[in-house]
């Protein structure tokens, strides 16, 4: 009687921990909302939402890269950096118009993405190490192409910050569209499948004679160049390039979205869906702390909190 009690409360912990992974992020947001409709002054409006969706464009726009870079095993801890390098060269490209400046910004960004690759796919580096040393030199040469704070004047740029189409904002449009592209490639092509395969195992993928190399580039050209479309929305929402502040912390947020999205660090599985939840969850816990004049400390602290919970919980399924 005592064993099947045993077995029944193994049962019961394990089916908690496995709800918890595949639907916690979605029951995180219903509540921080619950909680903001309840207790929040001013939350429930249309400027709000309309400001909380802004907001959240850069960082999803990063996760849906940083996705791609953990579904492999690995990480991209530049995306940061990438942000701030995007800024500097849409600032000084933006004299030859916002289209010219905009593809400059996601080019550097493509560039920091093929060295990273690079490193990790020919040279071996481990991918916490090669993005890590990224992550000091395009901060680096951030400051260097712009070392200070320059103001964005330029029509199109307004237009892409505060525009909106039936009272969507363009910058939430260009972040949906580019969720779905995403979530199309991992699960309906080929590269998607390969990135899958990898992160569950890159001995085996190997040995079945995928491009290990080549997809590993390409993933951390596409963690770069989203990360670079990020530094382009975010500049155009501020009206403003500040290559010092952009995407400061950018990669613990975008890691927190994407592992309590689902995502597990061991790679070999990516939810797109889960990441915006992931996103969204970040913003509002964000939202709710500050509306509740606690300080920006807070917030770091909570997010490292949701870490350990979903790493946790992943770890604990994982030995199932």
């Amino acid at each position: 009687m005592t064993e099947l009690t045993l077995a029944s409360n193994s049962l019961d912990r394990a089916r908690l921990l496995r709800l918890l992974q595949d639907y916690g992020v979605y029951a995180g947001v219903v509540a921080l909302l619950l909680f903001n409709f309840a207790f929040t002054p001013h939350f429930v409006s249309s400027e709000n939402f309309r400001t909380q969706a802004v907001q959240v464009a850069p960082v999803l726009v990063v996760a849906l890269g940083m996705a791609l870079a953990i579904g492999t095993e690995g990480v991209d801890l530049s995306v940061g950096s990438v942000m701030a390098l995007s800024t500097s060269l849409l600032s000084l490209y933006l004299g030859y118009g916002p289209w010219i400046a905009a593809l400059a910004a996601v080019a550097g960004g493509i560039v920091v993405g093929v060295a990273n690759g690079a490193l990790i796919a020919f040279v071996g580096v481990q991918p916490i190490v090669a993005t890590l040393a990224l992550m000091v030199a395009g901060r680096g040469l951030a400051l260097v192409l712009l070392p200070q704070l320059r103001d964005v004047r330029d029509p199109g740029m307004a237009a892409l910050g505060s525009g909106d189409v039936v009272g969507v904002p363009y910058l939430v449009l260009i972040a949906a569209a580019l969720a779905l592209v995403v979530a199309f490639v991992v699960r309906r092509t080929t590269f998607g499948r390969q990135v899958l395969a990898i992160g569950d195992s890159r001995p085996a993928a190997r040995l079945a004679g995928l491009p290990v190399r080549r997809v590993l580039v390409v993933v951390y050209v596409c963690s770069g160049a989203l990360a670079a479309i990020a530094g382009v929305l975010a500049t155009a929402r501020l009206t403003a390039s500040d290559p010092t502040s952009l995407g400061t912390l950018m990669e613990l947020s975008a890691i927190t979205a994407v592992v309590v999205g689902g995502t597990p660090l061991s790679g070999g599985r990516v939810r797109i869906g889960g990441t915006v939840a992931g996103a969204v969850l970040i913003q509002l816990l964000t939202t709710t702390l500050v509306k509740h004049d606690l300080p920006p400390s807070w917030t770091q602290i909570a997010q490292a909190a949701v870490i350990v919970l979903a790493v946790y919980a992943a770890r604990e399924r994982g030995r199932r």
